[in-house]
């Protein structure tokens, strides 16, 4: 008897290995798996800027190189391209946490044999208040609002063509990179049912766009598997939102097994063992 719609994914020429470095960004699924391969003892960087849901931002902190500019909002500091975790009390506290994220990224950027990308939502907030205060060339999309008042944006929803006309041509300034590209299987029912399942059906044109345009891209179908394979409520988190622990595992699983070779896997069995035993803490 057949319980489950398995998604097939066809076997990958390209694979990771420990030679490699990998630097992953996006969305908190981005940090899951990301810790997934540093306790396996690979060499990755993850989210420099942060997490970051919407693909202009993505994209932005991968092109940054300059501070950008920074607001004080109910006593701190907070830089409207990072995650709130750099925002400080004082602005030269912020200046310097923002500043050394964009140095990470870039040397991550620089140093990567691969990149992997993980998209979680179209919809993005535009700054009103930037008006004036950012280059022309500029983007007022944030990576975040920090709770600012909500009049001070405007939100929209990003097409596929907007987000293929963004990546293709970043991409292809390092065609010595492979890029992963993956969808978040976290839902964000704050936009609505509806307007999620929209928003992640735009993702998906808009991947498949790019991967028609760029050779060295592939594709792993992160939400499907959480969608089809996992439908049950017992795999998600209590917030009936993000994926549980046991569907976390799953999920890396099926991707070591499409990007890592046999021998590759063992080693991270063996190198598992190791950082479970060097953070194990005593009773006594």
């Amino acid at each position: 008897m057949k319980l489950q719609t398995i998604v097939d994914i066809k076997p990958s020429c390209w694979q990771i290995g420990y030679e490699d470095k990998i630097l992953l960004v996006g969305s908190c699924f981005a940090d899951s798996i990301g810790q997934m391969m540093s306790q396996r003892g690979l060499q990755v960087a993850c989210n420099p800027f942060g997490t970051l849901y919407n693909p202009v931002s993505i994209a932005q902190a991968l092109q940054m190189t300059e501070l950008p500019l920074l607001v004080e909002h109910e006593g701190l500091w907070h830089s409207m391209s990072h995650h709130g975790s750099f925002s400080r009390a004082t602005e030269a506290e912020t200046r310097e946490a923002v500043a050394q994220s964009i140095e990470t990224m870039q040397r991550a950027l620089k140093e990567a044999t691969a990149i992997i990308v993980t998209f979680g939502t179209t919809w993005v907030y535009e700054w009103k208040e930037a008006a004036g205060l950012i280059g022309s060339g500029d983007s007022p999309v944030v990576g975040n609002c920090h709770k600012l008042p909500a009049e001070q944006f405007s939100r929209r929803r990003l097409s596929a063509d907007e987000i293929e006309a963004l990546w293709s041509p970043l991409m292809a300034r390092y065609p010595d990179k492979h890029w992963l590209f993956t969808i978040s299987p976290i839902r964000h029912v704050k936009d609505g049912l509806h307007e999620n399942q929209l928003s992640k059906a735009t993702l998906l044109q808009a991947v498949e766009a790019i991967r028609n345009q760029q050779s060295v891209v592939s594709y792993f179908p992160s939400y499907e598997i959480m969608l089809d394979e996992l439908r049950d409520y017992r795999f998600y988190a209590e917030d009936l939102v993000h994926p549980s622990p046991v569907a976390v595992q799953y999920i890396w699983e099926r991707f070591a097994e499409t990007y890592c070779s046999p021998q590759t896997r063992n080693e991270m069995q063996i190198r598992l063992k190791q950082w479970k035993f060097e953070h194990h803490i005593p009773l006594h």
